[in-house]
């Protein structure tokens, strides 16, 4: 597992990098076919080839994570794949290419593939639009789907996550020399810097939804006010209700001053991962882990966002967060825990192994439907 994960993190896969995701791509459709026995099928997109694997003609499981990284080209020079001390670290390792390994090798040890299927995007990590279609189309034809982004802290499974997006506040003024004639201008920053206060008051806490200005840009030089001003909005919520809400109050946002005016733009892109997507496919792990002798896993509900988010509004259950255990995604100290490695790819196996026996696709609870 260490081999294919040195080989994995040593190839980097920046997303956009079309021409990096590609040769990824490459390596894990040759290591899948090592692994696995077949060839997945590189699916083309304009963010890059997706890689999917089909142990058979009908699956009951979908095993879905994404090969790109946030890393940029080069990384891996200051920062190659290492082991030392029990932990794995390089870029992309923890987010997810040590849970691509875990995968490979847990279906790799299953008697029966047939009812099993992977599918690695390339644009996760930039909203997933070439890939949401196809995810969520073979998420409803195998009727549950395991998701191999990072354990939570502890290695928890994640049975909820927030909604997820990103919007743009953007005010237009009018430029005026700053020292002999500030009257004749609009000044921009001063609009945005009143309109951030409105933004954060559109939040509620007491119900999970944050909204965060993160970014801010103004002006072109010291002495001349500034026409145009821009700031970033992060927002998450935990209740479908209220994506609705903040889409429509950041949309209503005006400008105090006459000559002003105020564009948002963005939206919220990943609805939210509710706790009753996850209930039975997390009981159903609970049970694998106490017949393996691995203990009982607990459960986490996260701020972050992943493609079980789209498979959980499509109304399929969907179990995350059973990938890497480790910390620092996106960060310096990316790193997984290599004594988890193996366990967690039994776990994964034996999750697999029980949906796979069913005679059917599994009726897994009640998962509201994103309408």
């Amino acid at each position: 597992m260490l081999a294919d994960l040195g080989r994995l993190v040593s190839n980097e896969s920046p997303s956009r990098d079309i021409a990096r995701l590609t040769a990824h791509a490459h390596l894990l459709a040759d290591l899948m076919e090592e692994r696995l026995g077949s060839r997945p099928v590189l699916v083309e997109s304009s963010a890059g080839p997706h890689v999917h694997w089909r142990g058979g003609a009908e699956s009951h499981v979908l095993i879905l994570g994404h090969h790109d990284t946030v890393h940029p080209a080069g990384t891996v020079v200051d920062r190659p794949f290492t082991v030392r001390d029990g932990r794995a670290t390089g870029p992309g390792v923890f987010d997810m290419k040590a849970g691509i390994v875990q995968a490979i090798h847990a279906v790799a040890s299953l008697a029966d593939r047939s009812r099993v299927e992977i599918l690695l995007t390339a644009d996760e990590e930039v909203g997933s639009r070439d890939s949401r279609a196809l995810l969520e189309a073979r998420a409803r034809a195998a009727g549950a789907v395991l998701v191999l982004e990072p354990a939570a802290e502890g290695g928890d499974l994640k049975t909820g996550r927030k909604g997820t997006g990103t919007f743009t506040v953007t005010v237009e003024g009018r430029a005026a020399h700053a020292g002999l004639e500030p009257e004749k201008g609009v000044n921009a920053l001063v609009e945005l810097a009143g309109l951030i206060v409105r933004i954060c008051e559109i939040a509620r806490p007491e119900v999970g939804t944050t909204v965060s200005p993160t970014l801010a840009s103004a002006g072109t030089a010291d002495n001349v006010i500034p026409a145009r001003a821009e700031c970033a909005v992060d927002v998450r919520v935990a209740e479908p209700a209220e994506k609705a809400r903040v889409e429509a109050e950041l949309a209503a946002l005006t400008a105090a001053a006459a000559g002003a005016v105020v564009r948002v733009t963005g939206g919220i892109g990943r609805p939210p991962m509710p706790e009753t997507a996850s209930m039975d496919l997390f009981a159903l792990a609970v049970g694998v882990a106490a017949s393996l002798g691995l203990g009982a896993p607990r459960s986490a509900v996260v701020g972050g966002g992943s493609d079980g988010n789209f498979t959980a509004a499509a109304g399929v259950a969907t179990l995350d967060g059973l990938g890497a255990v480790g910390g620092g995604a996106h960060a310096e100290d990316e790193h997984v825990l290599v004594d988890e490695m193996p366990r967690r790819a039994r776990l994964l196996a034996g999750i697999c192994q029980e949906l796979s026996s069913m005679a059917r696709r599994p009726p897994l609870g009640s998962v509201p439907v994103e309408r």
